[in-house]
């Protein structure tokens, strides 16, 4: 049986390949470098994703700000009226 990349039977041309001729590496990159090397460049890459950042403006600060102690102070009014409502139920069940 056959398909658009060829016999499912047969294996693949690069999956015939001996296995000695598979180069294997010993700890990659990061062996090669001291502690040091590895920090600073793991503080580079910081500063370079900080500088991809689009940072919002003091306006789209505000509104957001606002946004979300509105929200808060919406779920707290609905939390408090559900708990006040289940305190009467179960008084009102228990006496």
């Amino acid at each position: 049986m056959t398909d658009a990349v060829g016999s499912l039977d047969t294996p693949d041309a690069q999956d015939e390949a001996p296995d000695d001729k598979k180069k294997t590496r010993k700890g990659g990159k990061r062996a090669k470098k001291g502690p040091l090397k590895r920090l600073a460049l793991f503080y580079r890459q910081i500063v370079a994703e900080l500088r991809k950042v689009v940072w919002p403006t003091r306006s789209q600060l505000t509104t957001y700000t606002m946004v979300v102690i509105v929200f808060v102070v919406v779920m707290i009014g609905l939390v408090t009226l559900f708990d006040f409502g289940l305190d009467k139920a179960a008084k009102y069940v228990f006496g």
